[in-house]
């Protein structure tokens, strides 16, 4: 696999690609629904709630706490999980940005 060549794209460029991955598998997406529909910390909910074996729920969650959008917190042997408000707002933002520079004005001569 060749080398990615980040360094010809901008800061904010690498940035929404790098937080575009977390959705970038439906499990994933489904971790955030989740998440985000319960509004709490949840920990050994997902299993039950998704279908998915624990081991490929935790590396999901992995995959979600590395990019940010999820902080856990270690309660005993357990972990809890939840949106990272701060960083949910800061992907938000990114992504309104950019879908915002769409105009719906059909300009002539436009495909």
């Amino acid at each position: 696999m060749g080398v990615t060549k980040t360094n010809l794209f901008s800061d904010e460029q690498n940035a929404i690609a790098y937080a575009a991955k977390a959705f970038a598998h439906p499990a994933r997406v489904a971790i955030i629904q989740y998440l985000l529909k319960a509004n709490a910390c949840i920990n050994g909910d997902l299993v039950q709630e998704l279908g998915l074996a624990q081991a490929t729920i935790s590396q999901h969650l992995r995959e979600l706490k590395d990019i940010g959008i999820i902080q856990g917190s270690i309660e005993g042997s357990r972990i809890n999980y939840c949106i990272n408000p701060d960083r949910w707002q800061e992907i938000k933002t990114q992504f309104s940005n950019i879908f915002d520079q769409f105009s719906t004005k059909k300009e002539e001569g436009c495909c």
